[in-house]
């Protein structure tokens, strides 16, 4: 790696609908530039940055990889980033590292759900935004419709810089409407000419549009343009430059990454436009304080955006390098954890492929290995920086984990966590509830790669099982039962004898009260009866769930001097209130999910009905406002057993669209069939030895 101020770093990263050639067009950039041999991931050649097995297997990118392309004297670090729902968040961690996100558009099928998600994103990040429209050369392909479409959903301050010679079977090439030239590959070649005379129309109009668009970043300049003076070439590309800059201008490129046409103007855009880190001027951090970018500010400050643990390299941390330089050996303290950490390595990775660097300066990003740092943690010199976090997707698919072997439990486990501290996204936790581990993740996908890497790499297997409802009991009205043990054997025998009232405690859980007069019991053996009754109420009654909000008094009883004991006493009051509890109306309750469901307005009133089928009752609805106009908020209650699934089921109902809070809180009687129904579950259990 260069020293520092000698070569120019600048870092974009790719993001789109899953498929539609983002990882291509890194692949054409690292073979143009001359870093691979061949275009990789086509015809049959092996691909430079889908190089996990999972992605071969599936067909798409599950990892974010780095692409370091060399062009005109500045080292574009392309992050070709994986936008598959269900790994989206590598995503939104790869731009919080990069100055421009590239929305890479298939020009038959326009924008999709996931590129305007991550387009509101990137504006929430105010990244700088470019849009190339791939796969020109397709039959169905049609420029003009994927540009109308593109405007239609994200704004009219799109313009073209590059558009296409022909389309389909005629795409032929790209022309550049800044410098009004006809680009096409020969034998891998590139060649530049004129503007066709059959193109040279719609080359005009396309730069008119694109002139009147940019003279907005300056209004010194776009007052010479209304008063009828011509824009020059210069001050033309001055503008593009400070519009891309500034977020009042998107340019939008065309080409076909197979073919690698439009590849070289686009890297030639990226060089002369794009922005560096240092253009923005400050970095927000975690207090609301900026870090000012300074070229004089030696004091180190470096970003984790991603950790990763690979087969062959171990745990690896990528870095963006926030301030200073950073060198091999340095010694940077976490600013979450406050440890320092040592810097064995710097790395610069493309692909799976490591080279060894001696030094990375402010803008820059490396690979480090053997980090304790998190995605997310900032260290520096002091420990005292810390940039802000950025927000990730909600992780609301949750699936339980059972191995398939019993002994593996706690390799399991150690598998997860370490998996899920790799993983922002990716949670694990055990329910004290229901003693199940439970996986909470972005989508279905994201899990069955866990459990594969699982197997590869720690050599266990497990599956999924559907999540346990924690259900509790409780009783609504007040009943008295007497609970008498007695047993009698060739020595000492058992002797216990007590009377219990319960009576319903709404919100304020267990309590006992002691009501004995007179002696009836020895003062000794009622925290033995207490016990015998909290006992019963965490193994349940009625359906084997434990029991809330219940106030139990004993007031009467009787003892015998050489047979009654602790462990009688606590029989008896076992047999009392399980006798009370089958007099006092037992009944089931069920926790109650709180949603916040946000959609499009269109898919509102499919949402309302998912509701209502489910139990649920919609409490309010939220028009958007602003960034999230045209979309609706629906507030509901449903029970928790019904949207276990919700995550799923929400992507289906708005074609994944649609994204949603949920908080547990509370509880609510069930309807008495779907009682009826675990009442009698629990009673087959129980009469078949089971607990």
């Amino acid at each position: 790696m260069a020293a520092k101020g000698s070569e120019k770093v600048k870092n974009v990263v790719l993001v789109g609908q899953g498929g539609v050639g983002k990882t291509m067009l890194a692949e054409a950039m690292l073979h143009l530039t001359g870093r691979t041999t061949r275009l990789g991931g086509h015809a049959g050649t092996k691909p430079t940055l889908d190089y996990d097995g999972e992605e071969g297997e599936r067909g798409f990118s599950i990892s974010t990889a780095i692409a370091p392309v060399i062009w005109e004297g500045t080292r574009l670090n392309v992050l070709d980033a994986p936008c598959y729902p269900d790994f989206v968040g590598d995503a939104y961690a790869a731009m919080s590292a990069c100055e421009t996100a590239v929305f890479v558009v298939d020009a038959a099928s326009g924008p999709g759900t996931i590129t305007t998600r991550l387009w509101y994103a990137a504006e929430e990040l105010s990244l700088a935004r470019a849009l190339f429209i791939n796969r020109l050369d397709r039959p169905d392909a049609d420029f003009d419709v994927a540009m109308a479409a593109l405007q239609d959903r994200f704004g009219s301050n799109l313009g073209a810089v590059t558009i296409p010679m022909g389309s389909g079977e005629a795409f032929s090439g790209i022309i550049d409407v800044v410098h009004m030239k006809a680009r096409h590959l020969e034998g891998g070649k590139p060649v530049v000419e004129d503007v066709p005379a059959e193109y040279a129309e719609a080359a005009e109009a396309a730069r008119a549009q694109l002139t009147e668009l940019v003279v907005e970043a300056d209004d010194e300049i776009m007052m010479k343009y209304l008063e009828g003076e011509e824009v020059t070439q210069e001050e033309l590309e001055g503008l593009l430059a400070k519009a891309i800059r500034e977020r009042v201008f998107v340019p939008v490129f065309s080409g076909s990454c197979v073919r690698e046409e439009g590849v070289i103007s686009f890297m030639d855009a990226a060089v002369a436009w794009f922005p560096t880190m240092a253009d923005f001027g400050r970095i927000p951090l975690v207090n609301g304080e900026q870090l000012d970018i300074s070229e004089d500010d030696e004091r180190p400050v470096v970003f984790a955006f991603k950790s990763l643990n690979d087969p062959q390299n171990g745990r690896l941390s990528f870095l963006k390098v926030l301030a200073g330089t950073i060198t091999p050996g340095i010694e940077l303290t976490n600013a979450r954890t406050r440890k320092t950490e040592r810097l064995g390595h710097l790395y610069q990775m493309c692909g799976k492929e490591t080279t060894d660097v001696a030094s990375a300066a402010a803008g820059d990003i490396v690979v480090v290995p053997k980090l304790e740092a998190m995605t997310g943690d900032t260290l520096s010199v002091t420990g005292k920086v810390e940039a802000a976090e950025f927000r990730f997707p909600n992780s609301l698919y949750r699936i339980a984990i059972e191995p398939d072997s019993r002994g593996t439990e706690g390799k399991l486990y150690a598998f997860l966590e370490k998996s899920a501290d790799a993983d922002p996204t990716l949670k694990v936790e055990r329910d004290e509830d229901t003693g199940q581990t439970v996986i909470s993740a972005i989508g279905e996908a994201q899990v069955s790669v866990l459990l594969d890497r699982l197997e590869d790499r720690a050599g266990i297997t497990a599956h999924t099982v559907a999540l346990k409802i924690p259900y509790r009991e409780t009783i609504r009205r007040v009943a008295s039962a007497q609970g008498r043990h007695k047993k009698q054997t060739g020595g000492a025998g058992q002797y216990g004898d007590c009377w219990l009232r319960i009576e319903p405690n709404p919100g304020a859980g267990y309590e006992f009260v002691d009501e004995v007069v007179g002696g009836h019991i020895p003062r000794g053996f009622i925290p033995a009866i207490d016990k015998g009754v909290q006992e019963t109420m965490r193994e349940g009654v009625l359906a084997g769930y434990p029991m809330i909000d219940v106030k139990c008094a004993v007031y009467e009883g009787s003892y015998h001097p050489v047979d009654s004991n602790e462990m009688a006493f606590k029989t008896a009051a076992r047999i009392g209130f399980q006798k009370a509890v089958a007099q006092a109306e037992p009944v089931l309750l069920e926790p109650m999910a709180h949603l916040r469901i946000t959609v499009p307005e269109s898919y509102a009133g499919s949402v309302m009905g998912d509701v209502s089928a489910s139990r649920g009752r919609v409490e309010g609805m939220e028009a958007g406002t602003g960034a999230a106009a045209g979309e609706t908020t629906v507030v509901a209650t449903i029970p928790y057993a019904e949207v276990t699934d919700y995550a799923t089921r929400l992507r289906s109902l708005s074609r994944g669209t649609g994204e949603f809070e949920m908080e547990i809180s509370g509880y609510e009687q069930v309807p008495h069939d779907i009682q009826q129904r675990l009442a009698d579950d629990y009673a087959a259990r129980r009469a078949a030895g089971e607990k």
